[in-house]
Parts: structure tokens; C-alpha cells; sequence
């Protein structure tokens, strides 16, 4: 486990070392980003799902469509937002994220804006496609910026908080398109489902504002409206424990950095472990609303708010296992209980002639799969730790390349006349769970141990080579390591 969960209780938010000037400043890092990366994900979620309820609720009647177009819109948006990440390995280490992620914001909110007066297939498919090319940002941005301030205990928690933005994004999109539908539809001779889209806009225009002002950045390039120098070099100083000197102060050119990140194991291994996760999902592509639309027992209005009901758990799935893995479950413990909750709902949707009672339980437990999702980008930052231009470089690759297996993935598993049932969706997320789960267990956490044992003897070995003062000094500091699976520089790692 964590070095700082031995002896913790659950319920304890800071560790017990922790001097009251840490504190303070982990109260103040968690009001800064964990409120504005939710209300942002909330709102990238909102814009990103309202499609599918839109559809369900007029989009396709009106804009003549009988096939795919609902998967294909999916995949446009993915091969946006596949384009827009890879310009975030160079951008993130080197400008203020308080400054980068706010612009695109105002990018995605102009473009969802706009989606109220398409009128053809071709033009919502161009506004997709620039919503996922701003919107590409958010996400790996938010990692970039918890694994910039927080330790490995500390990242699960503030991820979960954040992750929380996708259930009640969805949750709230369907009821926005409830609302819409039931009060708005014919109001200026704009749809329901027209009506939805400048309502996603007018919320996430303020947000990109606000972020400006509150989001703080990343330690070498802070937003200075919250933040002191002192602590700005507190949290500097937080993040080197544990992290060899040579590391720190190496000078690196950028040809030896891309040598040493395509010659080491953890680009690949990463990048592999990103598309098995990534393909578990069975949540995005439509086959709760569209189960719920063919009973016809139920309006448009309707069928959105019950729609809504998975989100609305899966934000219980989220807290439960981001929180259970920095405090009592461990990162393996959540992947593997995210994953055992996915298979038993892929079960149910496979074999699909079952009681209407068992779909309605399954379809209700697939946001389980979204829960670990903080809990895995947590562990990938805690692997990249000990240098930030690598962690930047290949964060971005991860996700970019994990997401790009969904724009072409679907269309053979999840096309949209195969919907709800999916004979071959749901099987294949089915097997990709337990896939995941074998990966961590087998591959991921002996990699993670070992890197752990080497970094603690190259601790060690310059302890020893130092003053005896400085040693003492650097073997007290060492005493107090905090991140995941190193106690000190000489005890055996323990990798969680």
C-alpha cells in the first residue's frame, strides 16, 4: 500500500506527517483545481453527450437519418480529438496551463453553439469534429496538472472528485434534453433538441473565463493569483521525494529524450494497457437510450430522464473506487472490482433474452468501467513521475493513441443498427475486462515494482556517497517518501 495509508484510517484527508504549511497548501490546491476541473468536465461531458440525446429526441427525424450516423458522428469527434492531443506534448510543459486550457474551452463552446442551426449531416459531422479537436485538451490536461502539484496518495482522491464531471455530465445532459424537449421545443421556432445546444453553450463560456483566474497551472509555470512563491516552491519540493538527484538535475537534449523514452518499456507497455482499457467502454455508443426508445412506452422527455439513471450511479462507482484506492482498496483492488462489475453486466447484455428486470440492472452498472478511470491516468502519472518532459510526452501518446481505437473499433462492434442489443459489442468488452485485469496484475505491477527497487538503490546510492550531514538530512527526507510503493530508500517496495 501507500507509504502514508499504513496506520491512516480511511477518513483521514491528510497524511499524518504532513506540516501544518502543507496543509494549508493541499487545502488550497484542492479548492483551485479539483471545483474547476469537475465544473470543466462537467461540462466537456454535457457537450460531448448531448449528441446522443439529441438523437433520441428529434435529430434523427429531422435530419433524415436512417443508418450509422449516430456511431459515425462518435467517430468524427474521436478523430478530433486524437488530432488535437498530439500538439500537447509539445504545449503542456512549455505554457501556462491556466492560460491553454481556458482558450480551448472557449474553442468548444463556440463550436457546440453552433450545432443549433445544423441542417444537414455534413455540417454537424464538421462541428463535431472541431468540438473533440478543442476539446482534446481537457482531459490529458487535468492529469498533467494533478500529477504536477499532488503525490501518488494523493492523486486518487482529487481524480475521482474530478471524474465525477462524466456521470453528472451525462446525467445532466439528458435531463437538459428533457427539459428541453417537455418546455422549449417550437420556442422561436427552434426544436427541443436545437434548444439543448445553446443551452451546453451559454454553460460553458463562463467556466472557460473563470478558469483563467482559478486554475493555478503546474508548478514551473504557476497562475500567481492564488499561489506564493513560497508555496509554489513547497509543492516543488514535495513532488522530488523520492526521485533521485541525478534525475532532477539532468540535462537532457531532445534527441536523447526521445531516445531514452522509445528505447524504455513504459511508452509501449503504457500505450497497451491504455487500448485494453479503453476498450472495455460498452457505455458511449447509445444502447441504453436506444433500448429505452424501442419499448415505445415512453416520449422523448421521458426516455431522456430515465436515460440518466446509469450516470446518475455511476457517480457513486466513481468516488467509491478513486477514494478506495488511495485509502483501503489499493490501484489493482479498483481495476480488478471495476472490471468484475463490467464483466458481470456484459454477461447479462450478451446473452440479452433475459428478464427486462436483468437489462435494466445491466445496462445501470456499465458506468462502473468509467470509475477507474482516475485511478488508471493516477498510476500512469506515478510511473512517469521522475521526469516531467516524458510524462508530458507520453501521457499524451497513452490517451491519444488508447482513443483513437475507438474511432474505428466501433464500427465493427458497436455499428448503430445493431443497437441496443450489440451481438458483438458487448462479448468483445466482456473479454477486454478480464484482459485488463490479467495486464495489471501480471505485467504493469511487477514493471511498476522493479522501477520502484531501482530508483530506491540509486536513493540510497548517493545517500551514501554524500557528507554525513547531508546524508542525514537526505535519509531523514527519505524517511517521509510518500509516493505509492516506496516506504524508504532501503526497505522493499510495495506496489499497490
Amino acid at each position: 500500500m501507500h507509504a502514508k495509508r499504513q496506520g491512516r484510517a480511511w477518513y483521514h484527508w491528510f497524511a499524518a506527517d504532513d506540516s501544518p504549511e502543507e496543509r494549508k497548501l493541499i487545502l488550497k490546491l484542492d479548492l483551485l483545481i479539483v471545483p474547476y476541473a469537475f465544473l470543466g468536465y462537467w461540462i466537456k461531458f454535457i457537450d460531448q453527450s448531448n449528441i446522443t440525446n439529441a438523437y433520441v429526441a428529434g435529430l434523427k427525424e429531422e435530419l433524415g437519418f436512417y443508418g450509422n450516423e449516430l456511431v459515425q458522428l462518435g467517430v468524427v469527434y474521436t478523430v478530433g480529438s486524437v488530432v488535437g492531443q498530439l500538439p500537447c506534448t509539445y504545449l503542456f510543459p512549455r505554457f501556462p496551463m491556466h492560460y491553454l486550457v481556458p482558450a480551448f474551452e472557449l474553442g468548444w463552446g463556440i463550436f457546440t453553439l453552433l450545432q443549433y442551426r445544423a441542417s444537414s449531416y455534413a455540417e454537424l459531422m464538421a462541428y463535431r469534429f472541431l468540438i473533440g479537436l478543442f476539446e482534446a485538451v481537457f482531459f490529458p490536461a487535468v492529469h498533467y496538472v494533478l500529477g504536477s502539484w499532488y503525490r501518488a496518495d494523493e492523486i486518487g482522491r482529487r481524480g475521482g472528485m474530478f471524474y465525477v464531471g462524466l456521470t453528472l455530465g451525462t446525467l445532466t445532459a439528458g435531463l437538459i434534453q428533457s427539459g428541453a424537449s417537455a418546455h422549449l421545443d417550437g420556442v422561436s421556432g427552434l426544436s427541443g433538441w436545437r434548444w439543448m445546444f445553446i443551452i451546453n453553450a451559454l454553460m460553458t463560456i463562463p467556466v472557460a473565463i473563470a478558469g483563467v483566474f482559478v486554475w493555478p497551472g503546474t508548478p514551473d509555470k504557476p497562475n500567481r493569483w492564488f499561489l506564493s512563491p513560497a508555496q509554489v516552491e513547497m509543492a516543488r519540493e514535495r513532488l522530488t521525494v523520492g526521485i533521485p538527484k541525478k534525475a532532477r538535475s539532468a540535462q537532457v537534449t531532445v534527441k536523447d529524450r526521445f531516445i531514452h523514452i522509445f528505447t524504455d518499456w513504459k511508452i509501449y507497455t503504457l500505450t497497451l494497457w491504455g487500448c485494453i482499457y479503453w476498450s472495455i467502454n460498452a457505455a458511449s455508443y447509445g444502447g441504453y437510450l436506444i433500448w429505452l426508445k424501442g419499448l415505445k412506452r415512453y416520449n422523448a422527455s421521458q426516455i431522456n430522464e430515465y436515460g440518466s439513471t446509469s450516470a446518475a450511479v455511476g457517480i457513486f462507482y466513481v468516488l467509491f473506487l478513486n477514494f478506495g484506492s488511495d485509502l483501503f482498496l489499493g490501484r489493482t483492488g479498483a481495476i480488478t472490482l471495476s472490471c468484475v462489475v463490467n464483466i458481470i453486466a456484459m454477461i447479462i447484455l450478451t446473452i440479452w433474452n433475459v428478464p427486462e428486470a436483468a437489462l435494466w440492472v445491466a445496462f445501470n452498472l456499465l458506468y462502473a468501467q468509467f470509475g477507474m478511470s482516475s485511478v488508471f491516468y493516477g498510476w500512469v502519472n506515478d510511473i512517469l513521475r521522475n521526469d516531467t518532459q516524458e510524462r508530458a510526452f507520453t501521457l499524451i501518446i497513452v490517451n491519444a493513441v488508447s482513443q483513437s481505437t475507438t474511432a474505428w473499433i466501433p464500427l465493427f462492434t458497436f455499428p448503430t443498427k445493431e443497437a441496443p442489443s450489440f451481438p458483438k459489442g458487448y462479448p468483445f468488452a466482456l473479454a477486454m475486462s478480464a484482459v485488463l485485469i490479467l495486464f495489471t496484475i501480471f505485467v504493469i505491477k511487477p514493471l511498476h515494482k522493479r522501477q520502484e527497487r531501482k530508483i530506491a538503490l540509486q536513493i540510497s546510492s548517493e545517500s551514501e556517497s554524500e557528507s554525513p550531514s547531508i546524508g542525514d538530512a537526505e535519509s531523514e527526507k527519505s524517511a517521509h517518501i510518500k509516493q505509492d510503493g516506496l516506504t524508504t530508500t532501503v526497505k522493499p517496495v510495495t506496489v499497490v
